[in-house]
């Protein structure tokens, strides 16, 4: 108990005496999963709103896979994006291993499937008919995708609270690619983990206090921007 005490505390003087270091490890933590979170979306919705409103050969497979990639074991996707990137791998001239942008895109990979599944789930549950309604009343297939959407908002929120808790609280894939650079790569998660292989217990709990802090207040602003979405 006096652990999380000290814990807090420290966490508390870290943030209000600005130290540059944890600011540092702070806004790259969030300008990191931020960026992948956003790509995730662009990508995730797109391809989950394709699958759910199409019909093809294959389609339950496609279902299967995409669920499966909701549980992706982020050490998994570390494993396979450092093969990538490895200097002999196909992307390695590009030399973005143990850099944030090498983080981003495994983090990417990471939450795709997630909202990707959350997408598909919310836009099948909308009426079939629906469908039918919107376009007989003579709007077009974009304006329809659009209204569909507008429906399936508050699950769609949950795809966004979702894909961001799903990269933003990930330590195996950001260690494996990321490399724990201090002052280039070094993030929150990361930061804890090396902390309490130090044994510097109050400092890894400060540090993740303080991602518990920020994931808890953007989930707070998107709830409720969600409830206030019901509302209406």
């Amino acid at each position: 108990m006096d652990l999380i005490i000290s814990g807090l505390g420290k966490a508390f003087r870290l943030l209000l005496s600005l130290d540059q270091e944890v600011l540092a490890i702070t806004w790259l933590s969030l300008k990191v999963s931020g960026l992948a979170t956003v790509i995730s979306l662009l990508l995730g919705i797109s391809f989950g709103t394709t699958v759910a409103l199409t019909t093809f050969p294959g389609r339950n497979l496609v279902v299967s896979l995409i669920n499966t990639g909701m549980a992706l074991p982020p050490v998994v996707v570390g494993l396979f994006v450092t093969i990538f990137l490895w200097r002999n791998g196909p992307l390695g001239f590009m030399g973005l291993l143990y850099t944030p942008a090498a983080m981003i895109i495994a983090q990417i990979v990471i939450a795709t499937p997630i909202v990707t599944g959350i997408s598909l789930a919310a836009m099948q549950s909308l009426p079939e008919k629906l469908r039918l309604q919107i376009l007989a009343l003579g709007a077009t297939r974009l304006q329809m995708l659009w209204l569909l959407m507008r429906e399936a908002r508050l699950p769609l929120l949950a795809a966004v609270m979702a894909g961001f808790g799903g990269v933003i609280s990930e330590v195996g894939a950001s260690i494996m690619v990321g490399g724990n650079i201090k002052g280039y790569s070094r993030v929150l998660t990361t930061a804890t983990v090396m902390e309490t292989s130090r044994g510097n217990f109050e400092m890894a709990m400060a540090l993740g206090i303080i991602l518990l802090f920020f994931i808890f207040l953007i989930n707070a602003i998107l709830s409720r921007i969600q409830q206030q979405t019901k509302v209406r």
